[in-house]
C-alpha cells in the first residue's frame, strides 16, 4: 500500500488524511524531515502560503521536498500549496519550492468574503466533480510541460506537470475523493516505477 504523507506545519492536515484513507492508501502527517523517507507521495495542503513557507523554511523542509520532487515522487499541492510549486508569484519578487512551470495569482477570485463552491469537469479525473474555494489563487500562465485539467470562469484551477499536481481549491473539503484518488493512482505508478 502507498503511504502518502500530508505537510503538517499549517492548514487542512486532518481532512486530507481522511481523504486518503478513503482512497485507499495510507496516510502520515508529516512533521519531521525524515518522515520524507517514509512516503510515497507528498501533499502540500491548503492554509496562508507565506506562512507556510516561512514554517517550511524554520523546520527545513524547503531543499528537502524539493529533492523529494526531483527523486520522482508525487507532490500535490492544494490552494495555497498550488502558490509553493509555483515557479513564480505575481507580486512576488520569488517563487516559492518552484517545481511547476507556471506563473499564480495569490488570492485571485477574491478574499475570504469571495468564497465559493463549484463543480468541475477534471481532465482524467471526471465531470461535474465539486471544489471549494477559499480565498483562491489560479493559473495565470504556464510553461512547458504544463497540462490544463480544469478552469473556472475561463482561470486555470487544476494542472498537472509530471509527477506534480496542483488545484486552487480544496478537494478535501468534499465528500467526493475521486481527485485524492487519482492522486494515489499517481503515487502508486510512481512507487511500482522507482522500485522497477
Amino acid at each position: 500500500m502507498s503511504v502518502i504523507g500530508v505537510l503538517a506545519l499549517q492548514g487542512a492536515v486532518r481532512e486530507h488524511v481522511r481523504s486518503i484513507e478513503e482512497a485507499g492508501a495510507r496516510a502520515i502527517e508529516v512533521k519531521r524531515v525524515e518522515q520524507l523517507n517514509q512516503i510515497d507521495g507528498l501533499i502540500l495542503p491548503g492554509g496562508e502560503s507565506t506562512t507556510m513557507r516561512r514554517l517550511i523554511d524554520s523546520y527545513g523542509f524547503f531543499e528537502a521536498i524539493r529533492e523529494f520532487g526531483r527523486q520522482g515522487k508525487p507532490v500535490f499541492g492544494t490552494c495555497a500549496g498550488l502558490i509553493l510549486m509555483a515557479e513564480t508569484v505575481e507580486g512576488q519578487e520569488d517563487g516559492h519550492l518552484g517545481l511547476m512551470n507556471m506563473t499564480v495569482a495569490r488570492n485571485a477570485f477574491g478574499r475570504q468574503v469571495a468564497s465559493f463552491e463549484a463543480n468541475l469537469d477534471i481532465k482524467h479525473v471526471g465531470e461535474s466533480i465539486h471544489a471549494v474555494f477559499i480565498r483562491a489563487p489560479y493559473i495565470t500562465e504556464m510553461g512547458t510541460g504544463v497540462e490544463v485539467l480544469a478552469t473556472h470562469q475561463n482561470q486555470i484551477v487544476a494542472a498537472k506537470q509530471g509527477h506534480y499536481l496542483c488545484t486552487a481549491f480544496h478537494p478535501e473539503l468534499t465528500d467526493d475523493n475521486r481527485l485524492i484518488a487519482y492522486f494515489a493512482a499517481m503515487v502508486e505508478q510512481s512507487k511500482n516505477t522507482l522500485a522497477s
